[in-house]
């Protein structure tokens, strides 16, 4: 209710005060009389566009003026995710607040694991609260966890904790039950594209957490089939875990050819950007490009245990001068690098335990108006769409002949490049991303609350 008005009497209080002493008071003083006096006071005859107001109230320049019912807070939530300690993340927070909603954002003070390390960053940070806690464990993604992650929730007394983590490591595990002895609805996220079955106590907390959340983000449709096997019952919400916003992610200027003895005089520059492990399929990549016909460079970035091993794979092909191993990037800049390639190509493989479960390179190289190439590892084919080029996983060939039609055909690459950037927008912009992430939240204010 706005400061210093007068509260309306409910109709309803009216009803039960007449059943409850067999009759209504009426006349000067009575509740009907002094309710009448409100209206005429509050109520001007305009049409009310508030519609959970029964009256006509005054139209003001910021909206109707409505006294007759309270006027609603912010929903308050705290989220919580490693994810964000990259600067560049933090567009989806500022996002998110902008839809009134009260925001504080807990990640660890950095994060470090087999792609590199990263210390958190506080890079977009408009219209919420953006703060580190203690991390016991950093850098173990099963075992880490926030010790003072209960203490945070009974001072900020969110309605909604967001666990931007998996459902199966014991970071998610305490924090839900943490919220749930509060009296706060939590979600949680996850990726995990393939069934597997954890040992104890993972599979304990896993189920724990299942119980705990009455919806659920999936970052696929393959990582929902996956939590509805393992016997998650409630709402799963398909909403990717970030976005990309178009003024950060767009084209550079159109530039003139550069030389080089390519079919239309370009040297066609490949780029690749993230982890140098096995699973990734650089070799591939390596062997691919080895074999083709004109000018061309390959620029990776990122760091990874499989790096010596490639180098001295460029080597041993002969192509040693035209790669360039350019290190991790931050996020912040890694823009500007996209915006330095023609191509960028994600040649995934897939193991026993891991297959691609998104590939956010390639909707940032898609705004960027870069064209992309991947392989049908995982969520690749479904990411790309009709944006790029898709190739059999580990079938070396195939890559090839996708990468050498780029280099011949500079007007078809731009059309794919065009294609993907409309594409990435359309489905994958921040925007959207922040605006279904606040429609879950709406939606789980509509749920009980753990007692």
């Amino acid at each position: 209710m706005r400061e210093g008005a007068t509260e309306i009497a409910p109709q309803a209080g009216a009803e039960r005060w007449g059943k409850r002493f067999g009759k209504k008071k009426t006349g000067a003083g009575s509740r009907e009389a002094d309710k009448a006096s409100r209206k005429k006071l509050y109520h001007r005859g305009k049409t009310c566009a508030t519609r959970e107001c029964a009256y006509k109230c005054q139209p003001s320049p910021a909206g109707p003026l409505c006294y007759n019912i309270p006027m609603r807070k912010p929903l308050r939530v705290v989220m919580v995710s490693k994810a964000l300690v990259v600067g560049v993340y933090q567009r989806k927070a500022e996002a998110i607040a902008q839809m009134d909603v009260d925001l504080t954002v807990l990640t660890p003070p950095g994060w470090a694991d087999a792609r590199g390390s990263q210390p958190a960053e506080a890079l977009y940070t408009t219209g919420y609260t953006l703060r580190t806690i203690p991390c016991r464990r950093m850098g173990d993604f099963h075992l880490h966890h926030y010790p003072t992650l209960g203490r945070e929730l009974a001072a900020l007394r969110p309605d909604i904790l967001h666990m931007d983590e998996e459902p199966y490591n014991r970071a998610t595990w305490a924090a839900l039950r943490a919220a749930a002895r509060a009296g706060v609805r939590s979600t949680f996220f996850t990726w995990q594209n393939i069934l597997r079955r954890y040992p104890p106590p993972f599979a304990q907390m896993e189920q724990s957490c299942y119980r705990c959340a009455s919806i659920a983000m999936a970052g696929s449709a393959a990582a929902g089939d996956v939590l509805r096997a393992k016997g998650y019952r409630g709402e799963i919400a398909l909403i990717p875990q970030f976005g990309v916003d178009p003024q950060l992610y767009h084209p550079a200027e159109l530039a003139a050819p550069s030389a080089g003895t390519g079919a239309s005089g370009h040297v066609l520059r490949i780029g690749y950007a993230g982890g140098l492990l096995p699973e990734k399929g650089v070799d591939l990549l390596l062997e691919a490009c080895a074999r083709l016909r004109g000018a061309w460079t390959l620029t990776l970035y990122g760091e990874g245990s499989a790096q010596p091993q490639l180098e001295q794979l460029a080597t041993t092909l002969g192509i040693g001068e035209r790669v360039h191993f350019a290190g991790r990037r931050a996020g912040a800049a890694m823009p500007d690098a996209y915006r330095e390639m023609d191509v960028l190509v994600l040649p995934s493989r897939t193991t026993p335990t891991w297959k691609e479960q998104f590939g956010r390179v390639l909707i940032e190289a898609m705004a960027s108006g870069v064209a992309v190439v991947g392989s049908s590892s995982g969520e690749i084919p479904h990411v790309i769409g009709s944006g790029g080029l898709v190739f059999a996983e580990g079938d070396r060939d195939a890559l090839h002949a996708c990468l050498q039609a780029l280099l011949e055909n500079p007007a078809g690459r731009r059309e794919l490049a065009d294609a993907g950037r409309a594409r990435a927008l359309a489905c994958y912009s921040t925007q959207r991303i922040a605006a279904e992430t606040v429609a879950l939240y709406q939606r789980l204010m509509a749920t009980a609350a753990p007692r």
